[in-house]
């Protein structure tokens, strides 16, 4: 059996990054160039909900720009309401004497941003990496060749961040996992391999979960790991399992469908249960860190999702009826967030 636990030393950070941040620099762009948002903020100061109003946006993508730029520095937020920063007043506005609006206004003709301008104004994702005449995400994922590309890619990425999320998580005295939308099941397979007591089964929709069953198989792993057909959304989760595991998927999806999920786990766990949640996760006061910020914009892109903050997941958590909830960076700006029933 593969080890999967031996990791390079060698980091991927880097190719992360560029992956993860394709979409930033696009909405800089097409905040600057057709919303004229900094010119507009300098003259009113505002909070969320004002700038909604005055740009004509939706408060999802507003959310997700907002923390973008006040992780770039070029806004400040207090008690609600957001103003510019020396260097956005300095560099973009434009009866600064050093302003760059001009500069960075050449680029507005890039074809993303004029996908960044109706997925402002409208709150709905792109088609799935701007392909012209392509679906969203989710509705890529019903076509099962996309399905089974898009989880082998997830599958690469989630070999090295599950081997950093198990030497941190400690799943002593707990005994079945449920890995809930677990995709190509490489999350459920490395924790047991870190964990010989644990028995494992990954929850996926149709076709993704014959993946997991390939995975589970490939690495001779039958034994220990389960997959269950199902929809996290209308199904109930299987019962008689001490740890919900949610890796990456939450982030796919607006506050709505999240309670959704956290409500179904919380139902479903067993008492004395621990749910998982590991994903990148925006710092307490969203200003940062600066990767997940610009991760959060392409998923507010792609998907109907961004990244949620370290608060906005306590809330959703304690609103279900979780307890004792806690924080824990992993590696490559991920982290866990745990509670239990």
């Amino acid at each position: 059996m593969k080890n999967l636990l031996q990791i390079p030393a060698a980091s991927p950070q880097k190719i992360f990054d560029l992956r993860e941040s394709a979409f930033a620099q696009d909405l800089f762009i097409t905040a600057v160039s057709y919303f004229d948002f900094f010119n507009r903020l300098n003259k009113s100061p505002s909070g969320i909900d004002a700038i909604c109003d005055s740009l004509g946006i939706k408060k999802r993508p507003a959310d997700v720009m907002l923390t973008l730029f006040k992780a770039y520095g070029f806004i400040r937020e207090k008690a609600g309401m957001f103003y510019l920063t020396d260097t956005a007043k300095n560099y973009l506005v434009k009866d600064a004497g050093f302003d760059l609006t001009s500069y960075v206004d050449s680029l507005k003709n890039r074809p993303i941003c004029e996908d960044m301008k109706k997925v402002l104004r409208t709150g709905k994702p792109a088609n799935w990496a701007a392909a012209k005449e392509g679906k969203d995400w989710a509705a890529s994922m019903e076509d099962d060749s996309f399905a089974e590309s898009f989880t082998a890619g997830m599958n690469s990425r989630g070999a090295y961040l599950a081997s950093g999320l198990a030497c941190v998580l400690d799943l002593t005295g707990y005994h079945n996992l449920l890995d809930i939308g677990g995709a190509s099941g490489i999350y459920a397979a490395i924790l047991v391999q870190k964990n010989p007591h644990l028995h494992a089964a990954v929850f996926e929709k149709p076709p993704v979960d014959k993946v997991a069953g390939y995975t589970a198989r490939k690495l001779n792993l039958s034994n220990k790991i389960d997959v269950t057909a199902g929809d996290m959304f209308r199904d109930d989760l299987p019962k008689g399992f001490d740890v919900h595991f949610i890796s990456h998927v939450l982030h796919d999806w607006d506050i709505k469908e999240v309670k959704t999920v956290l409500t179904n786990s919380f139902r479903n766990i067993n008492s004395g249960g621990m749910i998982i949640i590991h994903d990148a996760h925006i710092n307490k006061a969203k200003t940062g860190p600066v990767s997940a910020a610009e991760y959060s914009v392409l998923l507010m892109f792609l998907s109907e999702g961004k990244c949620y903050s370290v608060t906005e997941m306590k809330n959703l958590l304690e609103e279900t009826g979780f307890k004792e909830i806690s924080y824990k960076p992993t590696i490559l700006n991920r982290s866990i967030i745990t509670a239990k029933k």
